[in-house]
C-alpha cells in the first residue's frame, strides 16, 4: 500500500493519497481544491488516480472532487446520509456512487468502509480501510474527516453558526456523542487519519501531531473520556471559536458545485494611471499582501494589507467579499500561490496583479506604531480597540478597551473624530486592522507593537 498526506498549512487541512502498488490504482481522500501535488506524488509513483472521496460537505475550504473528475474523469464516492439540505447537487453527468453507513468500495486491493459518523454535520462519514493486498484481513484505521481529530473532536455548531441553519447546534453535539461511542468500540491499534490539524476552526483544541490512534485518543481525547451525554454536550459547544464568515459560502459552494478551475492567468496594470482607475473602482478590493511593516509607511489609500502567511488565507476569507474584485499587491515571486489559496476558499476574483515597484509612483499614506509605553500615554485621549476573538477578550483586556474582532471590522460602526488606538495579542492582527480602519476613512488611526502580550509585562 502507499499513503501519502498532504497538508495546506494556511488551512491546517489534510489530504490523503492512498494507493494499491499491486494494481496500481489511487484513491484521493478529502482532496484540496488545487491538486496538482497529489497529481504529480501518484505520477512519480507510478499510481493511477481512479477515485476520489471526501467525508462531509465541508466548510472550511474548497473540496477538489469536482475538480478532479472533470480533470481526470475519474469515480467519486459521496456520503448518501443526512437529509434533503445536504446533498450533493452537482453530480448530474459524473461517475458517482454515492455510499451510506456499512457500504464497502475497493480500490485495487485496498477494501474501504463507510462509517456514518454525523455530528459536525448530519451527513459526515468515515471510511475505515482493510489493506488486502498486505495480507491484512483487519482494517489498519480510519479517515475520520472533520469527526476525530488528534486530542480533540469536530464542532457540531458550524451549520447554525455559519449556515444560519437554527437549533442544529445541539442536535448535532447529541448526534456527537453516539459517534464517539461507536468510535470507542474500534480496536486501539487502528491508525486516525483526520483532515484537520492545529489552526483549523474546525475543533477549538486540535493537536499539531499529524495522526494518531483509536487508543490513544481513548486515553487522551477529552471527547473519549467523557461518559454523561449533558456533559459532554456542555463542553462540546463551550468556547468554540468564532465561525469565519466564509464558511456559509464554504457549505453552499461544495454542496452545489464549485466552479471548474481553468487558465490561471492573471493581467498585471503597469502604469499608475490603470492602478488609479481602478482605486476608484467602488467594486475593486485592493489587497496589499507585503509584510506589515513594510505597507506601514507605504500604504496605498483605501487598500488593506493581509500578509501573505500562514494566517492569510482565513483573514482573506472574513476581510474579502466574494462580490469584490481584487487587485493584488504582490511580488512575481508569490502569486500563484496567493492565487491558489484565494481559490482553496473559492475567492476567484482576482482581477490584476501590481508589482509593488510602482508604488514609487504613487501618493501613498500610513498609520503609526506605538510602542507600549506610547500607547498608555496617549490612551486617555484615545478610542482603545482590542480586535482579538471572544475568548481572548473574556480572559482578559485592558480596562476602559471596546471590542471590535478584527474578522468584523469592515462593517463595525467607529467615532471617527477620536484617535483610533488599537492593539491585538501579539500586534499582527491589529497592523491588519489599521489598515481595515484607513481604508473606511479613518485618518488617525495607531496600533501598538507587541499587542496585549506586551502590555500584561510592562
Amino acid at each position: 500500500m502507499y499513503f501519502r498526506s498532504f497538508f495546506d498549512e494556511k488551512l491546517a487541512q489534510y489530504s490523503y493519497l492512498v494507493g494499491c502498488q499491486r494494481t496500481g490504482e489511487a484513491i484521493v481522500i478529502d482532496p484540496a481544491r488545487d491538486s496538482s501535488e497529489v497529481i504529480a506524488a501518484a505520477k512519480k509513483e507510478g499510481l493511477h488516480i481512479s477515485a476520489a472521496t471526501e467525508t462531509h460537505i465541508h466548510a472550511d475550504f474548497v473540496s477538489g472532487s469536482r475538480q478532479l473528475a472533470n480533470d481526470l474523469n475519474i469515480k467519486l464516492y459521496l456520503s448518501d446520509e443526512g437529509d434533503a439540505d445536504w446533498k450533493y447537487q452537482y453530480t448530474d453527468g459524473l461517475n458517482v456512487d454515492f455510499v451510506k453507513d456499512g457500504s464497502t468500495f475497493t480500490i485495487g486491493n485496498l477494501d474501504f468502509e463507510v462509517m456514518h459518523t454525523p455530528g459536525h454535520t448530519p451527513e459526515s462519514i468515515s471510511f475505515v480501510l482493510t489493506d488486502r493486498g498486505g495480507g491484512a484481513t483487519s482494517p489498519i484505521g480510519i479517515f475520520t474527516g472533520d469527526f476525530v481529530f488528534v486530542g480533540d473532536i469536530g464542532r457540531p455548531d458550524l451549520l447554525e453558526k455559519a449556515a444560519g441553519i437554527a437549533d442544529t447546534a445541539d442536535s448535532g453535539a447529541r448526534d456527537m456523542f453516539k459517534s464517539v461511542q461507536r468510535f470507542k468500540e474500534l480496536p486501539d491499534y487502528m491508525m486516525v487519519w483526520p483532515a484537520h490539524g492545529a489552526g483549523s476552526a474546525c475543533g477549538k483544541s486540535l493537536g499539531a501531531v499529524p495522526s494518531s490512534t483509536v487508543g490513544y485518543e481513548k486515553q487522551f481525547n477529552w471527547a473519549m473520556k467523557e461518559t454523561n451525554e449533558e456533559a459532554f454536550v456542555t463542553e462540546l459547544l463551550k468556547d468554540q471559536p468564532e465561525a469565519p464568515v466564509y464558511f456559509a459560502e464554504m457549505k453552499k459552494v461544495n454542496k452545489m458545485g464549485p466552479a471548474i478551475l481553468e487558465d490561471k492567468t492573471v493581467p498585471v496594470i503597469s502604469t499608475k494611471e490603470e492602478f488609479e482607475k481602478e482605486l476608484q473602482n467602488s467594486s475593486t478590493f485592493v489587497l496589499d499582501t507585503r509584510s506589515a511593516n513594510l505597507v506601514e509607511k507605504t500604504l496605498v489609500p483605501g487598500a488593506i494589507n493581509i500578509p501573505f502567511n500562514k494566517a492569510f488565507t482565513n483573514w482573506a476569507g472574513w476581510l474579502i467579499g466574494y462580490d469584490e474584485q481584487m487587485v493584488i499587491i504582490a511580488e512575481e515571486s508569490q502569486r500563484e500561490d496567493i492565487v491558489d489559496s484565494l481559490q482553496s476558499i473559492h475567492l476567484d476574483a482576482v482581477k490584476a496583479f501590481v508589482d509593488p515597484s510602482l508604488l514609487n509612483e504613487m501618493d501613498l499614506t500610513t498609520y503609526e506604531t506605538l510602542s507600549v509605553d506610547e500607547f498608555k500615554e496617549e490612551m486617555p485621549n484615545g478610542y482603545v480597540m482590542d480586535v482579538r476573538n471572544d475568548t481572548e477578550w473574556s480572559e482578559g483586556h485592558i480596562d476602559g478597551a471596546h471590542h471590535h474582532f478584527l474578522g468584523k471590522l469592515r462593517d463595525t460602526t467607529l467615532p471617527k473624530d477620536t484617535p483610533i488606538l488599537m492593539h491585538c495579542q501579539g500586534g499582527a492582527r491589529s497592523a491588519i486592522g489599521a489598515t481595515v480602519l484607513k481604508s473606511l476613512g479613518f485618518e488617525d488611526v495607531k496600533h501598538m507593537a507587541g499587542g496585549y502580550a506586551a502590555y500584561k509585562k510592562a
